[in-house]
């Protein structure tokens, strides 16, 4: 990689509450990808690749004929949930660099008004054995038949071996609510989280509080990828992809919470590794950070297992405003994320890494040169992509 690649356009329709989008989910992806292709200074006929993830109802075949988009050279999807909003980037990279297509979009669109919460439980009449930690035999008879209980879980042990308080979770809720406040285009925008009202919230599944909890949303965001070389000649100042990685470590498919090394998730030390290699630098030369909170005990996990501080010394990493910006030591979720900005599977926060590569978040962190952007870490595989000002 090393900035073979760059995003050269971003783009998203209107986040909206869950049900309250005018537009179906096709139009919703339909719309991003508009935006993310016009922001870029392309037509739409110059686009012949798509990529997305997570089993996307939007297919490329038919968004090709839609939009008018040009003949269409690549598509492919990545698997995983919300942890694979990376796979997107990382497949449209390698399409891109090895030359099976010239302007590749990434996507996700999402309307859980019209097709159901990722976050309630279903009610099957045979809980199949399909090994998914979710809704496994191993799980649902227990009563873990939601995401919510079954992170819970995973970051209530963490807690519990290292010491980490309730405290440590405040601290990753208060600062996407605090980001959100200037961003219009948050759905909490408008509506900012005490520290009082995060601790009055009710409880979801302990640890987790109502604001530990993304939200539910419909919306759609999108990124357009290119070559380095013809990144120069576009609208926009190109975020080169200086780096990514997507992957587990051995036995991290393992269900109901039987992972070695347990509640550490097998995906994230593995995924630090090759992403600090490949970039050739470290987490301290991180200036933001965006990372996947469909809770914020995962944040945590997420943080630790890639490299920036000791599972042991976490909890002091993300106090003391640290994380906030202007003057936090690590800037996150400087858009608001999934907890305030919208949940669009997690793939809103590559268009706020690159907005900050550009210098136009409305969280906008001083001299940015290196932005990154963390999927997961729920199941696995997990992901990360660096963005850089620099090829």
């Amino acid at each position: 990689m090393r900035g073979k690649t760059a995003v050269v356009g971003v783009g998203e329709s209107r986040y909206y509450r869950a049900g309250q989008a005018s537009e179906t989910e096709f139009q919703l992806a339909c719309i991003a990808i508009r935006e993310a292709v016009e922001d870029a200074g392309l037509k739409l006929s110059d686009i012949d690749g798509f990529t997305t993830f997570a089993r996307d109802r939007n297919e490329p075949v038919r968004l090709a004929s839609a939009l008018g988009t040009g003949k269409l050279s690549f598509c492919a999807m990545g698997i995983g949930g919300g942890n694979a909003g990376s796979s997107a980037v990382l497949l449209a990279d390698a399409a891109v660099s090895e030359g099976y297509a010239k302007y590749v979009v990434a996507f996700r669109s999402l309307a859980q008004g019209q097709f159901g919460r990722f976050g309630q439980a279903r009610g099957p009449s045979r809980v199949p054995d399909d090994g998914s930690s979710y809704i496994g035999p191993y799980m649902v008879p227990f009563g873990l038949a939601t995401p919510a209980m079954r992170n819970a879980i995973q970051t209530k042990r963490f807690m519990y071996e290292y010491g980490i308080s309730q405290e440590a979770l405040a601290e990753i809720a208060l600062a996407s609510y605090a980001h959100a406040q200037r961003n219009p285009r948050a759905v909490m925008y408008g509506r900012p989280l005490t520290r009082e009202a995060y601790h009055a919230s009710r409880w979801i599944a302990e640890p987790f509080h109502l604001f530990d909890c993304c939200q539910e949303t419909d919306g759609a965001a999108a990124v357009v990828i290119t070559t380095a070389e013809r990144a120069r000649d576009l609208r926009r100042p190109p975020a080169y992809i200086k780096a990514a990685a997507q992957g587990m470590e051995r036995g991290g498919g393992i269900p109901a919470f039987n992972e070695p090394d347990f509640p550490h998730p097998r995906s994230y030390r593995h995924v630090g590794e090759q992403l600090w290699e490949r970039a050739g630098v470290g987490p301290q030369d991180v200036d933001v950070a965006q990372f996947y909170e469909n809770f914020t005990g995962l944040v945590l996990l997420a943080m630790s297992d890639i490299g920036f501080s000791p599972p042991e010394s976490i909890e002091e990493f993300v106090s003391n405003d640290n994380l906030l910006w202007p003057n936090g030591t690590l800037p996150i979720n400087t858009s608001g994320a999934n907890l305030a900005e919208a949940y669009i599977h997690g793939f809103e926060i590559f268009n706020e890494a690159v907005r900050q590569v550009r210098g136009e978040s409305t969280c906008q962190v001083e001299a940015v040169e290196l932005s990154l952007a963390v999927s997961g870490p729920g199941n696995p595989p997990g992901g990360a992509v660096l963005f850089s000002n620099e090829p």
